[in-house]
Order: C-alpha cells, then structure tokens, then sequence
C-alpha cells in the first residue's frame, strides 16, 4: 500500500512539474527588442512659435475657409510646404493645392500664386499629398522630377478616396493626375527602401479605419499586404487610425499615427510605433506622443494630419493641422509646428 501511495505521489509530482512549465511557457511573450527601447520612451515636443505656421487665406482665397495636410521638403536649404486649402461649408468643400516657402521651416510664405495645382472637374479634392522620399525620410528625385501622391475624393461621393500620382520638376508646375491606381486609400505615405516602394496609409474602404501597408515596383502597380499592419488598441485610441507617418532610422521604421483622444470627445492626439521590418509594429506604451495645447485656442482640439522630418542636426520637426472647439466652421483651422531633440545618443 506504501509503494502505491508513494508512486502516486512522485508522479503527481511529476505533472505538477509538466503544467508549471506548460504555464510558463503559455504566459511567455517574447521581450522587444532591445533597440526599441529608446523609441519607446515618452517624446517632449516643444512648439517653439507664437501661432500657427500657416493661417486661413484673405476673404476669396483658395484657402480661407480650410487649410490642413502639410507636405514637407528640405531641398537645398529651402524648406517648401505643400497643403490642402478650400473654400465654402464643410459639407461642401473642394480642395486644392497650396505651396508656402520657408528659411528655417518656422517662419513661411504662401506661393502667391496659389493654388498650384488641382483636379481639374471643380468636384474632386486634393488630400492628403505625400513625396517619394528615401528611406529616411529626405525627398527623392526620380528623373529630375518629384513624384507626388495624393486621395482624391468626389464631392458628391462618386469616388471614394482614389489614389493618384502627379509630378513636377519645380514643384509648381504640375502633370494631370493619374488614373486611379488604388482605392479605399487616405493619408499615405510612401518610401524607396532598395528597388521597392514601400506605402503606408489609411485604409477608409470599412469602419474602423486602419493602416495598411503595399508595396510596387514601380509606384504604379500596388500589392496590398494581406492584413492591417496597425489596428486600435490602446486605451487612448477611439474609433479611427489615420495619418500615417513612416521614416526609416537605421534599420527600425519609425510611424506617427493619429487617432481621435478617447478621453476628450471631439479631440485627435498623434501616436507612435516602432518595427524592424515596416510590417509588425510595437506602440510606444506613453502613447499619445503629442497631444492638443488646450491654452492654444487655435490648435485646442486636433494635432493631426502631420508631416515629419528629421533635421540636418538630429532633432526632429513636426508640422500639424489644427481644430478649434466646435463648432466647426472651419474643421482645418491652421498649420502649426514643433521641435522634439530626439533620442539621447547614447542610447
């Protein structure tokens, strides 16, 4: 009877050994990275103008009513700023192409010969337009020529966020769009990483809006990956996931990402993450990285739709849109900026 009672226990011993490990093994995740630490730690954006950037235009001006998605180039010494303006009621807006010049990226000066470029019908906006860049996030030329992607949206709703491509040599002069080469696209953004062009963007073909990713051979023809590379999931995060950012640091993809601020009803915050290969992303848990300034009562409500670059000297600048309280009369108000230092070099 002892023997029995005592090979019951040393196999009872035995399993318990077996699902101790079972649950271990079951509660393991594996840790991140060891380089995106630093990525993952809160970023002090310090907003180091006055006011805005970039304002509504005069009484009949392409802009007065609208103004958001800033492009940005540093070319040269020269900073230039593309964006979105229109005039008329929300419900009835019609955007077109706007271009401001700048020294220091601080201080600009709208083209006066805007708008410099639009659809063409009188019924389909330009949004959202992003530069072939290099894997870091600086433009590149192909041919001598920018090449510029943008959505497309009908006013009344015959085409639902349609990708196009234009090209230009001066930045003004524009070539006609292109025909669709991808829909349910919003907000991309798109790098040459090797031979590949690698997009970023919105997808806004189902609620809730995600980011996807694709990828071209030439910038034309687009292989959509199968699933969103980014879905809500933090706590701060409601409802959508828009305006995609991506630049590559190294060998890590860094995103910027909006989202609107579920502690604050009618408010948007920027969020981020980090991959090593553009596909799997890990959020910073200190998300939202940027946020509205309440004591700005031109920005107090939106800080999206941004533009992202890393400077000459290291530290990084963003360009935003920007919302007042409602009512939105004017749902763009203005364009600001800021300035964050970056990481520490010695991590």
């Amino acid at each position: 009877m002892s023997l029995i009672v005592s090979r019951s226990c040393s196999w009872l011993a035995v399993l318990w050994i077996v699902l101790a490990n079972c649950s271990f093994v079951a509660a393991y995740e594996p840790a991140d990275p060891p380089e995106f630490a630093p990525w993952l730690q809160p970023q002090e954006w310090e907003r180091d103008t006055e006011g805005p950037i970039i304002e509504l235009g005069e009484h009949g001006a392409f802009d007065d009513m609208h103004v958001f998605a800033p492009c940005v180039a540093l070319e040269e010494g020269r900073y230039r700023m593309w964006y979105c303006g229109s005039q008329g009621k929300v419900a009835k807006r019609v955007f077109r192409l706007g271009l401001a010049t700048s020294k220091d990226g601080r201080t600009f000066e709208k083209y006066p010969a805007n708008p410099v470029f639009e659809f063409g019908d009188g019924e389909s906006s330009i949004l959202t337009p992003t530069l072939l860049r290099n894997a870091d996030g600086s433009v590149l030329r192909e041919d001598g020529k920018l090449r510029m992607w943008f959505s497309a949206s009908h006013l009344f709703g015959k085409s639902v966020h349609n990708l196009h491509e234009t090209q230009s040599r001066d930045g003004i002069q524009w070539s006609p769009p292109s025909d669709p080469q991808l829909s349910g696209v919003y907000a991309p953004t798109i790098l040459k990483v090797g031979e590949t062009y690698q997009m970023w963007y919105t997808d806004v073909s189902a609620e809730p809006w995600k980011i996807r990713h694709a990828q071209s051979s030439d910038g034309q023809e687009w292989k959509e990956t199968k699933e969103a590379v980014l879905r809500i999931g933090q706590k701060w995060e409601q409802g959508r996931l828009f305006y995609p950012t991506v630049i590559k640091s190294g060998d890590l993809y860094l995103m910027w990402y909006g989202s609107y601020w579920s502690a604050f009803e009618g408010k948007t915050a920027i969020g981020f993450a980090v991959s090593s290969d553009g596909i799997n992303w890990q959020k910073n848990p200190h998300n939202p990285v940027f946020r509205p300034d309440p004591s700005h009562e031109w920005e107090s409500h939106y800080t999206t739709s941004q533009s992202i670059r890393q400077l000459p000297d290291g530290s990084w600048r963003i360009w935003y849109a920007s919302r007042q309280k409602p009512p939105f009369v004017h749902k763009y108000f203005a364009i600001g900026t800021a300035r964050w230092q970056g990481i520490a070099p010695s991590q």
